[in-house]
């Protein structure tokens, strides 16, 4: 009985030391896109995508002239904060969870502010986070590419977004 006690307690602690790592990581992630450090901002980013995108280079190639090509239509980027971690859960050998995260932007005469979530993969082996946009859970061809009869038990919220005038 003393076992299962002090095996649970371990547990949890060791649940709340991921959380909190996930915590840390969704944040320099997030400060990473909003200094267009896109090199910091794939550290992060899920091995498979990576490659799916050609690798790190062609990814960090792609990322700046997206944000190139956004800028000179008018896109500012004001916030990007991290607003919580859900519960941490293991499931098919792998710490997993899910980030709450908003974004303030400008594009041309609009400022969008969005709400929306990052799906965490725990990397036991560097002690660092993994994450993808979770709402490319729902997106089965993407999902057949970077993880192969994926399944979940983690219920994300959608996305938000609104939109208003400046």
């Amino acid at each position: 009985m003393l076992l299962l006690f002090c095996g649970s307690i371990s547990f949890a602690q060791s649940t709340e030391e991921l959380k909190a790592s996930a915590l840390r990581d969704a944040k320099i992630a997030s400060q990473a896109t909003l200094k267009m450090d896109f090199d910091k901002l794939l550290d992060y980013t899920y091995p498979s995508i990576l490659e799916l995108m050609g690798g790190k280079e062609k990814a960090i190639d792609l990322l700046k002239s997206t944000f190139d090509s956004m800028k000179e239509d008018g896109f500012v980027f004001e916030k990007a904060e991290i607003l919580g971690v859900s519960d941490v859960v293991f499931e098919d050998d792998q710490y997993r969870c899910y980030v709450e995260g908003f974004n303030q932007m400008i594009v041309s005469d609009k400022r969008i502010k969005s709400k929306s979530y990052l799906f965490g993969i725990y990397n036991s082996e560097a002690k660092f986070w993994y994450f993808m946009e979770a709402k490319q859970l729902k997106n089965e061809a993407m999902m057949d590419l970077v993880f192969p009869n994926f399944k979940t038990s983690l219920k994300v919220p959608e996305d938000e977004m609104t939109t208003e005038e400046i």
